[in-house]
């Protein structure tokens, strides 16, 4: 009997110090930025993000958040009004690749101490975004008249976002974020490639 109540007393003390360690020690990882140039920060989402970022980091980050939900978007609506399968399989593709992308850019703004822009895809029609017009034109259609607004529209999407990606190469700091933007710029040359040929019949 001793020994059962001298293992229950030592649970509790460990019990109450673990909690006073939580209530001491409680902060919110979205509030917190990195902490000095070159030390790795882990975001909210769990991605890594260095703490050597610059503005042209920032700016590439706030800018492709918008650009790829307006991507997920155009690939929402093909399921319901596309009449081609391969359209339908790389609508897939494009919203399996851009969704986590649009999660690790969030958790490094967050990390880095900015502003999150909202993902709704539909702020402007610049960088290849199509404007609310067009997305309503989009909409609107079905069948194989989609499937080649679709395509048309994508082809100018991505381009816009090649376009991003190599200007975040050329002027960012950030190891992790220039990555992702080489990471654009090879998977979305190679789906524009597969765009151009549904669009030509090769």
């Amino acid at each position: 009997m001793k020994r059962i109540t001298r293992v229950l007393v030592v649970s509790a003390l460990a019990a109450a110090t673990l909690s006073a360690c939580t209530d001491n020690g409680d902060h919110d990882m979205s509030t917190m930025s990195s902490t000095s140039p070159g030390s790795a920060t882990t975001s909210p989402s769990g991605t890594s993000a260095s703490g050597a970022h610059n503005d042209a980091d920032v700016k590439f980050a706030t800018g492709m958040i918008p650009h790829h939900a307006q991507a997920v978007s155009m690939a929402a609506m093909v399921p319901t009004r596309a009449s081609s399968q391969e359209v339908k399989d790389l609508a897939k593709q494009i919203q399996a690749a851009q969704d986590p992308e649009i999660t690790q850019m969030t958790g490094w703004l967050q990390a880095w101490g900015a502003p999150v822009p909202a993902a709704t895809g539909m702020q402007h029609g610049g960088d290849g975004m199509m404007s609310m017009d067009e997305m309503s034109q989009l909409g609107s259609a079905t069948g194989t008249d989609f499937d080649r607004m679709w395509l048309q529209m994508m082809i100018k999407h991505h381009q816009g976002a090649i376009t991003m990606a190599r200007t975040e190469l050329a002027d960012g700091a950030d190891a992790d974020a220039k990555a992702l933007a080489q990471a654009i710029i090879d998977g979305q040359s190679d789906e524009i490639a597969t765009m151009t040929a549904l669009l030509t019949g090769d």
